[in-house]
């Protein structure tokens, strides 16, 4: 996530109370009372309020549209109701069930229906070619391979719902709390949550143990985030929950849905009518800590909680080598009916010249001439009906043409893929202990085919572990660190134990002097506040832990953004140590001083006002406003008064941007009593709203967040992943556009662009900043006037303010345009709806495949944009990794997944798909080649059962195991050239031209396997069982054959894979022709008793293959390809290492556009 977002953070107050125990009779601790501006205290600012971006409705809930759900009473709350059980299932079928939705969903395959139609036809006696069972087995296999591994994974699910559902919660019933199966729990009971322990449903809190009715919880196994996260329990209904059986009230809330962080509610309570919002829901799923027991109304159960509502499991996406090999599908049947239709008219002509001797043609002999009783003729039922049988007669002899064993192939292959992807070890991150992920299995080859990237930067490309680097206070800039390990770090005594920070950071000695100074004079009273600023204007939670000196505690500051925690550590560093955080304080340890203050007022960061802001009561009875934000947003709400420091500050924050750093400013000012009081009215006006709540806090923050006294501004590194810059200096040689969209401020943007390498020194920087239509217009018109096609030493960057302009308008073309011409794309202060419309941007005007790279939430929209999306699982929570369809730890390691795998994953999937085609067409062709010496009558040498096993037994294990395991090239081959990756880009290995060719071949070799031994035998009186079973093994041999030349990688899984196919084959032929109720009984050893057999094999292989080794020879020696240039020099150990002249490669060109 980027700096825009950097405090994006802010936007649910994560603040959780220290487990250090201060007492409050401590003589050292301060306490301010405001009997002068009133007792009644503001807990949080918008806190407890919705914003417009999580919440699912900012309108009042009408009747109809909300649920009615009466406190400790579920009898009444279910008796008008018709709510869900609190059992959950996940499972997809039942033992009654399973057997036809599992066969509805897999004949969604169009392919599936096709083969049915097939068989039923062959069921018919009039259409009957194959014995009935025989029709059915390909079929059959298929759906019961893929029938049980969907029953195992069912079954899987039906042991984690058990176990799910059978755990036990305490329920109030009766006047006390009871266990309870979280199966049983019904909408409306109380239940109680203790320390630890996993929320079993969607509750809105009524108490804790906390007596300002704060509780924490983990949400990891909800959305992936493991900081804690501070819910709230109403004022109004702490002191009622502790006797239950008087509580009366109900909840109006929306209806489920599936956004975990946004509810809309409200309750009644005595008469008063309560608003509720996210602060007052726990989710189902989520973790109870810090905290001894939580209770809370039910409210959402069962299939309505909105963890299983956003249980959607991976997402689904359709490769495109999938979506092309439908066209290669359509014209395998164009040919295949073309094949029928021929067979269907030499016949009508063939029956049509032979009409008058049908009855006596003794091979055809229509009428039965024998003395047997009961005798009868053979059916006929004319030649136009004849014609019609033939028709349907050759599709059911040719239906393998469409190869039904493609699909289960393809998902094996998959399957196969993504387990070495995942046991890759350069794809593992030791840091977060994380393996790659493959989360859609069926788009691995798209990995191989990408053109353009985008990626995001903070966390992305950087660690987002973030550095105090330089302060600006006053206008003076402190930058002249000492390292963090020069000096001993800040620690504080207290009750006898020594508190010290978790991490040290540099300090700046001149600073660190002044801070020691107090208020004495006024370079010292400023960095008093500007550091009093970072302490407390946050949502960081402090958490005391033990270390291995029991004297010795470490304050460990957590916080959803790392923005936050290291400003904090930095005011710590500085003798600003915040010790304890409650709903209602917060208590920072002064230079030794512990001081108290209130939280009056708290409004937290959007998207729109882009800061935050905390209202104090400080211990010398004032009132003060902290604000802290993005510079674009703080200097417009700057009293002007103090404009020199200001123009100081600005010239320190370019200064700060140009080295890459990540800038906040801080400002405050002090509130007098009728502001105040004001500012109180007016948030609680708009706290309690039902209508429009989130807009008319944020009205509220913009009225008291102006006329501010300019404090300083930080700068904060976040340091690059280690292996970026080679990694993008890598995707760009491998003809990978790369795009980089960030919400930083152009200086930082541009500054990390250089240290990542995707800007140079020697390139020209086209600059787009403009704020209407018609400049923005005029410079990407100039821009692209100014360019040159595929200009290399041109960048173009442009803002997000631009491309307010630029998307969803006609310049969408124009930038398009630019982009293409340019070999660097950076896009600055971008919004997250920006990021997914530049990708659709791209996507909608070319075919190139695209890939987005993210950390955060806020790129989630990009991620499903893109054709494929990739998730790192860093420091931002796992909701980029929940939309992925891959994901892993380190940008790095999109090398290795693109240029290696990618690649693998691409040659060997376009290689097994037209594999298929062919092995599959050889056998089709040589039954119809047969079918124009046997009078066109569609029947067969081949016996069914060969025909059967041909795709499944015969010739299915070698393609699989090669589209697994087989390697064109190296890792290190394809990692140090990295344009071997265009082969992807430009479709060598899967093309049209490439089917035609296979087709051709294919014709080529079904004929030689065909004819050799029909003119060998021609005269003999060998039977066509003999002949069939010859044909057959011939077949086998050849194709395998055929795949063993194109194999590069040997080992013994291919060996076995080819030569046993081969084997297994001859074992099936002498199997049915042993079994003496089966056509053909003992050929087999007929045909192989004689020499004529193995001259006629070794005829067909030298025939059938010569040709294709040759253009082979040919082919590679005078026209070779770069992955065969490279696959010579890795053989020859000839290769030049990436520093030095490199192997000459074709020119990486742009696909088509649409």
């Amino acid at each position: 996530m980027d700096s825009t977002n950097s405090t994006d953070q802010h936007h649910r107050n994560d603040s959780i109370s220290s487990r250090w125990s201060l007492s409050s009779k401590d003589p050292s601790l301060r306490e301010v009372t405001f009997a002068d501006i009133g007792s009644k205290r503001i807990r949080h600012g918008s806190a407890g309020a919705d914003s417009e971006m999580m919440s699912m409705s900012q309108k009042e809930i009408k009747d109809e549209d909300a649920r009615l759900i009466y406190i400790n009473d579920p009898e009444r709350t279910n008796e008008n109701f018709d709510f869900t059980g609190n059992s959950i299932k996940t499972a997809k079928y039942s033992v009654f069930t399973f057997l036809p939705r599992n066969l509805f969903e897999q004949f969604h395959r169009v392919a599936y229906i096709y083969f049915l139609v097939i068989a039923v036809l062959n069921q018919l006696p009039q259409l009957a070619v194959f014995g009935r069972g025989a029709s059915i087995m390909p079929l059959a296999f298929v759906l019961l391979v893929s029938a049980i591994k969907d029953a195992y994974e069912d079954f899987r699910r039906h042991r984690s719902d058990r176990v799910e559902n059978n755990r036990l919660a305490l329920v109030f019933e009766d006047g006390e709390f009871r266990e309870k199966q979280w199966k049983y729990i019904r909408v409306g009971e109380v239940v109680k949550v203790v320390s630890n322990q996993t929320l079993p449903c969607d509750m809105v809190l009524l108490a804790t143990s906390d007596p300002t009715g704060v509780v924490y919880v983990q949400t990891t196994n909800l959305d992936g985030e493991s900081n804690l996260k501070t819910r709230y329990a109403k004022q109004e209904t702490l002191q009622k929950a502790a006797d239950l059986d008087s509580f009366n009230g109900f909840i109006k809330c929306e209806k489920p849905n599936r956004n975990i962080y946004g509810f809309q509610a409200n309750m009644e309570i005595d008469g008063r009518r309560l608003s509720l919002g996210p602060s007052n829901i726990i989710l189902r799923g989520c973790e109870l800590k810090n905290t001894e027991w939580a209770l809370g109304v039910v409210v959402y159960a069962g299939g309505e909680t909105k963890a299983m509502l956003n249980n959607s499991g991976a997402p689904s996406k359709r490769s495109r080598l999938e979506t092309r090999m439908n066209l290669e599908i359509i014209l395998l049947s164009l040919f295949l009916i073309a094949l029928c239709t021929t067979a269907a008219a030499t016949a009508a002509v063939w029956l049509r010249r032979h009409r008058d001797d049908l009855d006596t043609i003794l091979f055809y002999r229509r009428k039965d001439y024998s003395e047997r009783p009961g005798g009868k003729n053979h059916n006929y039922y004319g030649w136009g009906w004849e014609i019609f049988f033939t028709f349907f007669m050759a599709v059911i002899v040719y239906q393998i043409m469409i190869p039904i064993s493609l699909y289960i192939s393809m998902e094996l292959v998959r399957i196969g893929q993504a387990y070495f992807m995942t046991r890759d070890d350069q794809m593992y991150d030791e840091s977060s202990n994380s393996s790659f992920q493959c989360r859609a299995l069926n788009i691995n080859e798209d990995l191989g085919q990408i053109k353009y990237l985008f990626s995001d930067k903070t966390g992305t490309l950087t660690d987002n572990k973030m550095e105090f680097q330089c302060a600006c206070i006053g206008g003076v800039d402190y930058s002249d660190w000492e390292s963090a390990d020069s000096h001993a770090g800040y620690s504080v005594e207290v009750d006898g134990n020594v508190l010290k920070p978790k991490m040290r950071v540099r300090v700046d000695p001149v600073l660190l002097e002044l801070t020691k100074n107090g208020y004495a004079t006024k370079e010292a009273k400023r960095a008093n506040e500007f550091f009093l600023s970072l302490a407390a204007c946050n949502t960081i939670v402090p958490i005391v832990t033990n270390t291995s000196d029991p004297n010795v505690k470490l304050v460990d500051y957590q916080g959803e953004s790392p923005d936050e925690q290291a400003l904090v550590y930095a005011a710590a560093s500085y003798g600003f140590l915040l010790i304890e955080r409650t709903s209602g304080h917060i208590v920072i340890n002064v230079r030794g001083e512990m001081q108290r203050y209130n939280v009056l007022g708290l409004h937290e960061f959007d998207s729109d006002r882009k800061r935050m802001s905390v209202i104090l009561g400080c211990p010398d009875t004032s009132v003060k406003l902290f604000v802290k934000g993005a510079d674009s947003s703080m200097f417009s709400v700057m009293d002007e008064s103090y404009g020199d420091v200001i123009e100081e500050t600005k010239k320190q924050l370019h200064a700060y941007s140009s080295d890459g750093l990540r800038t906040l400013v801080v400002g405050m000012r002090k509130l007098n009593d009728s502001e105040f009081e004001q500012w109180r009215s007016s948030f609680e006006t708009a706290s309690t709203a039902l209508i429009g709540r989130a807009g008319l806090l944020r009205k509220v923050a913009g009225n008291i967040e102006t006329n501010l006294r300019i404090v300083g501004a930080t700068a904060i590194e976040d340091k690059l992943q280690r292996g970026v810059p080679e990694a993008i200096e890598s995707l760009r040689i491998a003809g990978i556009k790369v795009w980089v969209l960030t919400g930083d401020k152009q200086e930082t943007a541009i500054s990390i662009g250089f240290s990542s390498r995707l800007l140079t020194r020697n390139m020209r920087q086209i600059v787009i900043n403009s704020n209407s239509l018609d400049s923005c217009r005029r410079s990407l018109e100039e821009a692209n006037a100014s360019i040159e096609s595929n200009d290399e030493s041109v960048a173009l960057i442009i803002d997000g303010t631009s491309l307010i302009y630029v998307l969803d308008s006609d310049l969408e073309d124009v930038l398009f345009q630019v982009a293409c011409k340019c070999s660097a794309i950076l896009c600055c202060r971008v919004a997250p709806f920006q990021k997914a419309g530049i990708v659709a941007l791209v996507k909608n005007r070319t075919s190139d495949m695209t890939l987005a790279i993210g950390d955060g939430a806020n790129d989630v929209s990009m991620i499903q944009m893109a054709d494929v999306g990739v998730g790192i699982s860093g420091q931002e929570g796992r909701q980029a990794v929940m939309a992925s369809d891959f994901a892993m730890g380190q940008f790095r390691f999109l090398v290795p997944l693109l240029l290696v795998h990618g690649h693998w994953n691409y040659q060997r999937m376009g290689y097994m798909i037209l594999y298929n085609f062919y092995r599959n067409a050889v056998f089709v062709l040589i039954l119809f080649w047969y079918v124009l010496f046997t009078c066109y009558t569609l029947t067969t040498a081949i016996t069914e059962w060969s025909s059967v096993l041909y795709s499944v037994i015969y010739t299915s294990v070698p393609t699989i195991i090669i589209g697994i395991l087989d390697k064109d090239l190296g890792r290190r081959t394809l990692l140090n050239h990295p344009q071997l990756y265009g082969v992807g880009q430009r479709g060598e290995g899967y093309s049209t031209t490439l089917f035609w060719y296979m087709m051709f071949d294919t014709i080529w070799q079904s004929a030689a396997i065909f004819f050799i031994p029909l003119f060998a035998y021609w005269g003999s009186t060998i039977d066509t069982s003999s002949l069939g079973d010859l044909w057959t093994i011939a077949a086998v041999v050849v194709v395998n054959l055929h795949l063993a030349m194109d194999i590069i990688r040997w080992n013994w899984i291919t060996h076995a894979a080819i030569w046993g196919s081969i084997v297994a084959a001859c074992i099936c032929v002498i199997v049915i022709d042993v079994i003496p109720t089966l056509p053909g009984y003992w050929a087999i050893f007929e045909v192989t008793s004689t020499w004529m057999f193995w001259f006629c094999l070794l005829a067909i292989v030298v025939t059938s293959l010569l040709p294709r080794f040759a253009i082979k020879f040919l082919g590679e020696y005078y026209r070779p390809s770069d992955v065969r240039i490279a696959r010579e020099a890795e053989k020859l150990g000839t290769f030049i290492e990436p520093q030095g002249t490199e192997i000459e490669m074709n020119q990486i060109g742009d696909s088509p556009r649409r």
